[in-house]
């Protein structure tokens, strides 16, 4: 008989993110929510003492880091391996500083990654960037190599789940039939298994052509998205746009309430992206209201300066319902002031407003301009998207907590009850179970009984019982109509049978606060520019649609209103299908005290 093969699986580990087979590596999300953060930071002291900052980041043939680096903090210059540099990209590098200092800029920020070269194949040092600044324009400029900090500290959110989907993946597929050696990476938001030798050869096309200078070649070889994330760059880093306004009309943004973080991401790059090409945009105060109120606002591009860390909306974010009268005195403000189209950027209530207007377009001509629907909300509760912009900083938000929770449960050998927004969905639930490790989720889609309840406190004693020193159960607002998290607290405290004891957290708005995550900006940027580009097409050619634009598997998806509102339950207040509920499963299995005995 033969023996069996040996089985090999591999998992893409590498903040470099710049591995063949997965879409993101396990690594580089918390590697870049550092880098952004540190951007953040420096922007503070460059601006009070108007410097320009070089920070270098790693990458050494993977502009990974410092593109997706240069997006989310809205930095002013990026030189990354992918690149081809003429002889003469020092000069267009100052005249482009300038600009932005001549149009109010207080500070310049330009991200270097580390295998960057000059056109003779040299590589480019930080040193000699912040030189030639000083020579040439007379400004302080520092650097600042972040080095091994980018390697280090707790993994986000992101990082953590996809960790553990991947891993369930790899141990799924060593107990399938195919003996193929792979790697297995998150491929359009599935894991996908990648034969090795493809993955190895694949992932060294890129470097080779990077060292033979076929630099187009290697964006080609990156991907789609990163050569659009490249373009869409340079269009934001401007200090003014390209083209004058010409006489098409106006494009309005708004934000319906509540705030969701990101959203300021999305209204600056459609603003940019929009007035790049000429067209003039305009943005209303406060939602539907303002609009309604004529609280408009006539955008230029530097009034959305500084606006990528921002959290919140700086347009104003407030629920309101549209009354009869509103939606006429709405009609007379997008008359009055040429609006061509309309860009929408909010949650569940946002989309409903929306709905109101669609239905009052026969009665008002005025109201037959396309409008898009960008999904914006910490709940993750809407159609047409996979993922929500605000959703992940809401979920590391969440993480960050328990990880702090956990410090002084395991002290006092107690059990935590923390309470998540999230509406009618689970999302948050379940998600911050999967990257906190946590015990038991309740979810609004499995709502709470005295049996499914007593069935999850057994097993939280037998893990207590087992040394277990703490435990951690989160519990989504509104998950049962009966049963609160006070209810549930004293159930847990009453069935503990002396093993441990039990507080309960309610993080309320603090999921909502703080500064935006990478992963929001970057998304939001993509989604912004998205937008952008549909609502002018749409208005060049004449219709009336209208989109919803979010996030599929296979990247930013365009879904007709109509349709992405049949995929909601509205009864639930959630949509039909939800992604994220394969991974229960998974946390289920996770949390299990000892699986093995389980199953005897």
């Amino acid at each position: 008989m033969d023996p069996a093969p040996f089985r090999i699986v591999g998992l893409p580990g590498s903040i470099d993110n710049d591995q063949y087979g997965t879409d993101m590596a396990i690594g580089a999300d918390t590697a870049l929510n550092t880098v952004v953060e540190a951007i953040d930071k420096l922007k503070s002291t460059a601006g009070a003492h108007q410097r320009a900052f070089v920070v270098e980041v790693m990458g050494r043939r993977s502009g990974y880091l410092a593109l997706m680096g240069a997006v989310a903090s809205g930095s002013d210059w990026v030189l990354i391996p992918e690149e081809e540099m003429d002889a003469r990209w020092h000069y267009k590098m100052i005249e482009a500083l300038g600009r932005g200092r001549a149009a109010g800029r207080r500070q310049d920020v330009i991200l270097l990654a580390e295998g960057a070269r000059h056109s003779d194949g040299l590589p480019i040092k930080a040193e000699t960037l912040t030189e030639i600044i000083k020579t040439r324009t007379g400004v302080d400029a520092r650097v600042t190599v972040l080095g091994h900090v980018q390697r280090g500290g707790s993994p986000s959110a992101f990082d953590r789940i996809l960790a553990a989907r991947l891993g369930q993946a790899a141990v799924e597929y060593l107990a399938g039939p195919d003996p193929t050696p792979v790697m297995v990476g998150l491929v359009h938001n599935q894991p996908a298994a990648t034969p090795l030798s493809e993955m190895s050869s694949k992932s060294q096309a890129v470097n080779d052509e990077i060292d033979q200078g076929h630099f187009q070649a290697a964006l080609k070889l990156r991907g789609r998205s990163f050569l659009d994330s490249f373009e869409m760059f340079k269009t934001l880093a401007r200090a003014e746009p390209k083209q004058a306004l010409t006489d098409r009309g106006r494009i309005l943004l708004l934000t319906g309430g509540p705030d969701a973080p990101g959203m300021n991401a999305i209204l600056r790059t459609a603003l940019r992206m929009a007035r790049d090409v000429g067209q003039d945009v305009v943005g209303a105060r406060y939602g539907f209201g303002g609009l309604a109120r004529g609280d408009i606002w006539d955008l230029n591009w530097m009034a959305v300066h500084g606006w990528i860390n921002r959290g919140g909306s700086e347009l104003g974010a407030i629920r309101h319902d549209l009354t009869d009268e509103e939606i006429a005195q709405m009609a007379d403000q997008i008359k009055a002031w040429d609006i061509r189209g309309m860009i929408a950027v909010g949650g569940l209530s946002t989309y409903l407003q929306v709905q109101k207007i669609m239905e009052a377009r026969e009665q008002y001509r005025a109201l037959r301009i396309p409008m898009i629907l960008v999904p914006a909300t910490i709940d993750n509760n809407l159609p047409g998207t996979e993922i929500t912009i605000g959703a992940d900083t809401a979920l590391n938000n969440i993480v960050d907590a328990i990880d702090k929770i956990k410090y002084t449960a395991g002290a006092a050998h107690r059990a935590f009850i923390v309470e998540v927004m999230g509406r009618q969905c689970g999302y948050l639930a379940l998600a911050a179970g999967l990257a906190t490790g946590a015990e038991m989720e309740l979810l609004n889609e499995d709502g709470i009984t005295l049996d499914s309840l007593r069935r999850d406190i057994g097993t939280l004693r037998q893990g207590f019982a087992q040394g277990k020193k703490l435990g951690i159960v989160i519990i989504s607002e509104g998950a049962s109509p009966y049963y609160d998290t006070e209810f549930v607290r004293r159930i847990m405290e009453a069935e503990s049978g002396g093993q441990f004891e039990v507080r309960q957290t309610i993080l309320g708005h603090l999921q909502r606060g703080g500064t935006p995550t990478a992963f929001d900006r970057v998304q939001g940027s993509r989604l912004g520019a998205h937008a952008a580009r549909q609502i002018m097409q749409d208005i060049e050619a004449g219709n009336t649609d209208i989109n919803v634009i979010g996030i599929e598997r296979r990247g930013v998806a365009v879904t007709p209103y109509k349709e992405a509102m049949l995929m909601m339950d509205w009864e639930s207040g959630r949509p039909k299908e939800q992604s994220f509920l394969a991974w229960r499963g998974l946390v289920d299995t996770l949390a299990k005290p000892d699986p093995v005995r389980e199953q005897r």
